[in-house]
């Protein structure tokens, strides 16, 4: 048009892309959990023990317990080594595969690409089971890796038997009763495994790595 300003041609408006609607999924609760807690359960279902009276014989609550055996919950060392004990075993019976009613084994070896692992994610504690998994050992040796700040948390625990262990790599603070050691490479130590203790790794840029034995004295 003349003397006129030019019209501009409409443009079409572009479709509107269409909200992703992407839901937020919930992290899936680590395997680790979930195959340390189905251990738990049939080595309570094997003794024919409740919840109930686990629980009661733990001082943990009936809900507790049953998130652990569900893997909705990730049990501190204090709280599997409480578990332990009450179910009759060592922690090493809950690396392996489900216990048989009888618990035996006729194994020797444990090849090093085979070693069983415990891993507590949540403290930065992970066990390497040496020797052959069962639930009736009574000795047992594992490679247990603190990776920086990893501790068994605050709380001194207690349980059956006794350990004894080299620090092979790094630095571990060790407390037992009321005593803290500052152990470094080549340090070892031996304590009965019911005077309440607990450990940690103090460096913060720097895993430590000890050889440990439990050993199980309880019937």
């Amino acid at each position: 048009m003349s003397g006129g300003k030019r019209m501009r041609k409409p443009v079409a408006a572009k479709p509107a892309r269409k909200a992703r609607a992407k839901a937020v999924a919930k992290p899936a609760e680590p395997a680790m959990d979930v195959a340390v807690g189905r251990r738990i359960r049939d080595l309570r279902r094997v003794r024919q023990f409740s919840l109930e009276t686990v629980a009661a014989r733990t001082d943990l609550s009936i809900g507790f317990l049953s998130q652990i055996e569900r893997g909705l919950s990730s049990p501190s060392l204090r709280v599997l080594a409480t578990l332990a004990d009450v179910l009759g075993v060592g922690i090493a019976a809950l690396f392996g595969a489900s216990p048989s009613s009888d618990g035996s084994s006729d194994q020797v070896v444990t090849r090093g690409l085979q070693r069983p692992e415990l891993k507590l994610w949540r403290t930065g504690v992970s066990k390497q089971l040496l020797s052959p998994a069962s639930a009736d050992n009574k000795l047992n040796l594992f490679l247990v890796h603190l990776e920086p700040g990893g501790s068994t948390g605050d709380e001194l625990y207690t349980h059956d038997g006794e350990e004894a262990g080299l620090v092979l790599e790094g630095e571990m603070m060790l407390t037992v009763d009321s005593r803290t050691w500052s152990l470094k490479t080549g340090d070892s130590f031996r304590f009965a495994s019911r005077r309440p203790h607990r450990f940690s790794n103090p460096a913060q840029d720097a895993k430590a790595v000890v050889l440990w034995v439990n050993c199980v004295t309880g019937a």
